[in-house]
Order: C-alpha cells, then structure tokens, then sequence
C-alpha cells in the first residue's frame, strides 16, 4: 500500500506541472529578472551565470566552497578551464560592475580614449568626491571646489556621457557610500578605482580596489586576471554590546594581521556574532580591510543586510537574494588558510595608531601607552565620518553622546569635525535633528565628500612640524595623511569614542570609565551610546546629484584643453627594447614604510591628477633615503649633485638613462593610486625591486610596463648599496617562475649577485615588453597584435 500510494502521489504531482507547461524543466534562478540598479533598469543580476559556474567549479575541486570562493568562481570567464589553485594561480574574471572617484578616474578615462573604446561594456560609475577641501563648512567648501575644479568636473561630465557612464556631481558623497546605498547586492562582483572599494563586502559583494588600467580593462570587455585569493576566515561569536562598535571588529583584527597580514587574500566573515552588526556596520569591517593588505573582504548575506536592502528601496534584491542564498554562505566544512576567532561580547573598544593603523591598543591600556610613549596628551581635533563610518547608524550614535553632553552643560574641548557619507546621510540627519544637534555642541559639519581623511583639510589650528594629536573614525593614519604635518600622531578609533573624547580634550579620557564635570560642576559619566540602525523614518534623498548618460552620445565632445595644467591627454610609453638593462643607477633606496602617499602624494597635489607631466614633480617626495634618512634628497650619479627625486630621475630620462628603485617590505601599501606607478614609468624608471610588495600597487606597475619585482632572499636588501650601477640580467628569457638577477657593482669594485623573483605570467610579460598593458590592448583594437 505504500509504495502504491508514493506512486499515486508522483503521479499527481506530475500531471500538476504538466498542466502548468513544466513537465521537464525546473525553475532556473535565472528566469526571474532584477535590475542591478535603480538606475540602471535594463542591466540585470546574474546570478544563473554564478550558478552555472558553480556547477562546473564543484565537479571540478569535489570539495566545500567558501563564501568568496562561490563569488569569485562564479564570475570565471571560462570555468571549464580556469587553473585555480589559491595563491598560485591567475584568475580571469569578469566583474559586474565598475566604480571611479573623481582623482582616479581622470587618468582611467584618457586611458579608455586612448584605448579606442567607444561605449563601457558593463555598468560603470563616476564620483566626484576626492577634490572638495575642508576650509570652513559644507556649503562653502562646495562651492568653493565646484569653482577651482571647473575643469576636471567638466571633463569627467563629457567623459561619463560620451562612453556611457553615470555621473554623480559633487556633493554626491563619499564614493563607498553611495555604492553601498543604489549599486552593491549579494553575490555580486566589482571592481574600483580607489583602495576602499571593498565597503561593498558589507552587502556581501566581492569588491576589489584596483588601479585605472584594471578597470579599463573591464569597462573594454577584456576579462579582470587577479591572483587566485586566499581566504581567511573569521568567526564571529557573542554579541556587540555597549561601547563596542563595529569599527572595533576590524581595528582587533588590523592588530593581530598587521598591514601586510591579509595580502593576496580575501577575508571573509562567519558565525553566530555576524548578526550582531549592521549592514552598514558590516561595511565598516569590511571597508578598514583595505588596511591588512586585504584583496577585499566579505559577509555572508543575513538578514540585517536584506533591511538595508528594503531601507533603501531595493526590495526585489533584497527577495532575490534570499532566493539565492544557499550561494551567499560558505559550505559546511570549507576550509581556510587561516582562521581567527573574535569574541564580540568580549572585545574591547580599540584605538589604533599612532602613524600605522595597526597598531591596535585596547581602550582600558590606551592611557598607559599614551603616557609610555609620550605621544601628545592634548586632543587637538576629533573627526568623525569618512566612507568609513558616515552611515545613519554610526552618526545617531555619536548624537546620542552629544545630546548627553548638552543635557550636562558640558562643552567640546577639541574641535570636532563631522562629514556625513552622502547626500542621502546628510539630508535625513539634517531633518531628524542630528545636524542641529552637532552644531548647537559646536560641532562643524563639512561636506559630503572624503575631506581630511585623504588630507583635503585646510587645517590652520597648528604649525606644520607642531607635535599635536588629533583622533578619528576615519581608516587611514599614516604620516602627514590628514593634514600633510608629520608630526602629527593621528588616531582611529569608532565614532563613538571620537566624540566622547571630543568632550574631555585629551587623549587619556575613558569614556567607559572615567567622569567629565558637568556645568554644575558635578561630575558625569557618559552612558553607552545608542542609536537607529536605520532611520525610523525613512531615509531622505535630498537633492537629486545623479547624471545618467545620454540616449543620443553622437554629438557629445569630450573637454580636454590642450593648454591645461590640470588635464593632458596621454601618449603611450615606449615599448622594450630587448636589451639587457646594464649599469644602472639606483634612483633611491627607500628605507622603511614607503606607502603610495610616499610615493604619489595626495593633499595639493590631487589637482594633477589628470596631467601626468606636472603630477610626477611628487614622485617619491615622501620616501626616506637610506642614503642620509632624508625625504626627497637623494644623490645624482652622473653629476654627484643632490637634488630632489623627481628632477633627479627627469635627468635620468632626458639623458637616456633608465634607473631603478630598491624598496623595503610591503612597498606600495594604501592607497590604489596609479599614479604611484605612472610616475616612475614616465620619468624614466625601469624596475622598482623590494622585500615585498603591496597587492595593488604590484599589478598596478606592470600594468604600466614597469618590472616589479623582489630579491627571493629579503636580506639581499642590505647588499645593495645606493652608490651601486646595477643590471638585471635573463630578461632575454623572461618567463613565468624563472628568476632573474641583480648584478650590483659597488664603489670598491667587488659585486654582488643576487637572484630576483617576480609574479609576472606570460600575459603580463607581454604587458612589459609592450611598453604597457594599454599599449597591447591598443595593438589588439587595431588588429596589429
């Protein structure tokens, strides 16, 4: 009788979806159709491609996929196949998507003109939020910018139209957040121009940082090659409670991976703890990642991620996601290459820095270390905000500590500064009070843009060279970074902690602990911070900033003066000549932490970011000389004069002479500026050789037909001396895994050979002997490769 009626129930069900038209074929995930975007009505989610590759991709390894793993392997151009091993091999892949801010994507749009593309292939963005300055408040800083970067807005406007691109005004926001707020979803895969990118990983998309070149690629439909990730994973248990925020998360984690500890993985997020954080909280995590050398990192898709989803009117992605999500978590039993484990209902809040932003201190020892070190008691300024922590949540709590202040009559004793994320941010906290509530305390609110967090602040309350402490919820503190003073001990630490010590003025005050007078004066104690994960309201969208491109772009001029000192079309470098580089001078052997701030400055000299001619005068201005352990002051070997870096290797150049550079560990860390690579290739460098590069910046040198490459015994560092003429030998046979070598002839007369090591593959080597990547890609447009 059983198996009559299991037969009858089959049976039953069979003539029901016969009688429906599904017989044989199943429901495919992509059947249902979402836009990615608002915005953008006619480009889909395609999550059918993930599937599809993910069935090939488990036949192939028969093993448990991790959450990054599922993502990256699901947008495999060819996965049939694609070699993967993690940390081996290059992967060619295909992104969803395209994100530039307005300093970088000045040169990723002369690269794609030079290109001789007409259209991007997938979706792509333009932000302009890198070029407003902090002088005196948002309104006037605005106008004051929209004025003196007239002609950089007007290019990145006809730009974005002519090649089909959306265009968001100044004013708009900070990049990250206004991805986070119309562009991110589950599972997706993007890539952008700016090292922060990953803030999208707190709506569970892989979001890589990368240099122009990388998203030229994309926008011309050449697949996007990444080194295959490792995947570090990090359970999260307990629960966040009291003056623990989401910052802390990464701030611990920044602690026990230092700033090189993440290269070449992805850091992905698990366990019971992650639904104890925001989906803007999850951002934060994910955004500081950028600080561990991360490739990018990642949260499985939760229930906190689908509320900001419906908050910010996507509740189809938000359905669909859901739909998807056996394929926006890890497998049981995938395996890590490392794993850390973080109790949230035992972390303390952290404060990271001074001048590295992993140098992790717990809140109840940080008083002790200050006094230790004798970093600036005096808390000069306190700065909330950034595309770090400038979400609803992060600035309701802050307004929670300073309503608690003004209930007490207790006054800021630093100044306080407050850059909302977006437009969006701004105008829903400006008509839920928080913005009256920041300035009534004396607070001063700048625009929405990245300000002092990308050292775009005209600070005037010191003197450069003026030993001052200042703290922040921004995600970057390395020297001279926010106000261009390198005697300046900057700190990050969450938003609340930043406003709270606003209020005492000294970097030694515990808000957790410690009392403040009142103006009665009776002494307080500030009360854990609170605040709305989204706005009860709803959020306001202010002004609308948003330029679609065009139906018609035929008649659309692109506007390039030719007279420009802020603008310069490009023309392509010269190509290898097949000769064994020989006697070499070594420009500058870098000593120590050579950031690209080092290397390409930001602050004043963003203005140049789209004329590479006058932007390379700051090539290595900030790199310490192992010569002398001086900035910008390096020796001449033709002349034996001494002279600043970029006149030095222009000298070089113009008296055809090619020069290299010798750097120390993780050369490159920070920020993902091409510029930092453009620079030495347009001056006449040929090799940049280090202990140890930084993700980004590595491929960002080759791509510009620079060789990148690493002594394989780091102590060979020592051998080499600044006074050296070197050669690099086998490049007559360069290949994959085969090293090279340095030949250094010292002054004495005795020489030294040391083997050199490199990451490039066979395509890359091209790029090198191509002059470039863009040139290849050029070639190949024109049929000539």
């Amino acid at each position: 009788m059983l198996n009559i009626s299991n037969r009858t129930a089959y049976a039953v069900r069979v003539l029901r979806r016969r009688a429906k038209g599904m017989a044989t074929v199943s429901s495919r995930i992509g059947d249902t159709r979402v836009p990615m975007s608002l915005l953008e009505q006619d480009r889909y989610i395609n999550y059918q491609r993930i599937e599809d590759n993910l069935a090939v991709i488990r036949e192939r390894l028969k093993r448990p996929l991790t959450l990054s793993e599922k993502i990256v392997y699901g947008h495999l151009d060819d996965p049939h196949n694609q070699d993967i091993e993690r940390g081996v091999s290059y992967l060619k892949l295909r992104p969803d998507r395209v994100a530039c801010q307005d300093a970088t994507a000045q040169m990723a749009l002369l690269q794609f003109m030079s290109a001789g593309m007409d259209t991007a292939a997938v979706p792509t963005t333009v932000h302009c939020d890198h070029l407003i300055e902090a002088q005196v408040g948002g309104v006037k800083d605005l106008a004051r910018a929209q004025d003196i970067n007239r002609e950089v807005y007007d290019f990145l406007a006809t730009g974005t139209a002519k090649y089909g691109l959306g265009f968001w005004k100044p004013g708009s926001g900070i990049i990250h957040q206004i991805i986070l707020e119309n562009y991110a979803f589950p599972g997706g895969m993007m890539i952008g121009t700016d090292s922060h990118t990953p803030n999208a990983g707190g709506l569970g998309m892989i979001a890589c940082g990368v240099g122009g070149a990388d998203a030229v690629d994309v926008m011309a439909n050449i697949p996007w090659e990444l080194k295959c990730p490792k995947v570090i994973g990090v359970n999260l248990t307990g629960k966040l409670n009291g003056w623990t925020a989401p910052k802390d998360v990464i701030l611990k984690v920044a602690g026990i991976l230092t700033v090189k500890g993440g290269t070449g993985a992805i850091v992905e997020y698990t366990g019971p703890g992650v639904e104890s954080l925001s989906c803007t909280g999850m951002a934060t995590v994910c955004n500081m990642g950028a600080e561990i050398g991360a490739t990018t990192s990642v949260f499985p898709f939760n229930s906190r991620m689908a509320d900001y989803l419906n908050a910010t009117k996507r509740p189809e992605i938000a359905k669909y996601a859901q739909r998807f999500s056996h394929n926006l978590k890890a497998d049981q039993g995938a395996e890590y290459d490392q794993f850390i484990e973080i109790n949230l209902s035992e972390l303390e809040p952290h404060i990271n820095g001074p001048f590295t932003p992993d140098l992790a201190t717990p809140i109840s020892k940080f008083a002790s270390e200050v006094k230790k070190n004798g970093w600036p008691e005096e808390l000069k300024v306190g700065l909330i905000g950034s595309c770090t922590n400038s979400s609803y949540e992060d600035l309701s709590r802050s307004v929670s500590i300073v309503k608690q202040a003004a209930e007490h009559g207790a006054e800021l004793k630093s100044k306080f500064t407050i850059t909302p994320g977006s437009e969006q941010v701004r105008a829903t906290i400006e008509r839920d009070g928080h913005i009256a509530a920041f300035e009534n305390a004396g607070g001063l609110v700048l625009a929405n843009a990245c300000g002092p967090c990308i050292g775009q602040w005209d600070r005037k309350d010191v003197k450069k060279g003026e030993p001052n402490s200042i703290i922040t919820s921004y995600n970057r503190n390395f020297t001279g970074r926010n106000d261009a003073n390198p005697a300046t001990h900057a700190f990050v630490a969450s938003p609340d902690l930043v406003t709270a010590m606003a209020f005492a003025g000294k970097l030694t005050f515990n808000p957790l602990t410690d009392t403040l007078p009142g103006s009665d004066g009776k002494p307080f104690k500030f009360k854990a911070p609170t605040g709305d994960e989204l706005p009860p309201r709803g959020f306001d969208p202010g002004q609308d900033t948003f330029q679609p491109p065009p139906a018609d772009r035929s008649a659309v001029a692109v506007a390039v003066s030719p007279t420009s000192e802020r603008l310069q079309l490009l023309q392509p470098f010269k190509p290898w000549d097949g000769k064994t580089p020989e006697d070499l001078p070594i420009l500058i052997k870098v000593k120590g932490k050579c950031t690209t701030d080092h290397i390409s400055a930001g602050g004043p000299w963003l203005k140049y970011r789209g004329h590479l001619q006058n932007i390379s005068q700051n090539c290595l201005i900030g790199a310490i000389n192992s010569e002398n352990g001086e900035a910008n002051k390096i020796k001449n070997q033709i002349t034996g004069e001494w002279g600043a870096v970029p006149q030095t290797a222009s000298y070089y150049r113009d008296n055809g002479i090619k020069w290299v550079v010798i750097g120390d560990h993780n050369y490159g860390e920070g920020s993902s500026r091409e510029h930092a690579a453009l620079e030495p290739r347009y001056l006449g460098g040929l090799a940049i050789i280090v202990r140890s590069f930084a993700r980004i910046h590595e491929t960002n040198l080759k791509k510009q037909g620079m060789l990148a490459l690493t002594f394989a015994n780091p102590e060979d560092y020592d051998k080499v001396q600044p006074s050296d003429r070197v050669s690099i030998h086998g490049l007559e046979s360069f290949a994959p895994g085969k090293n090279l070598t340095l030949v250094c002839k010292h002054e004495n007369g005795s020489v030294d050979k040391l083997p050199l090591a490199h990451s490039f593959n066979q395509g890359q080597i091209e790029w090198f002997k191509a002059g470039s990547a863009l040139n290849l890609m050029a070639a190949k447009a024109k049929g000539q490769a």
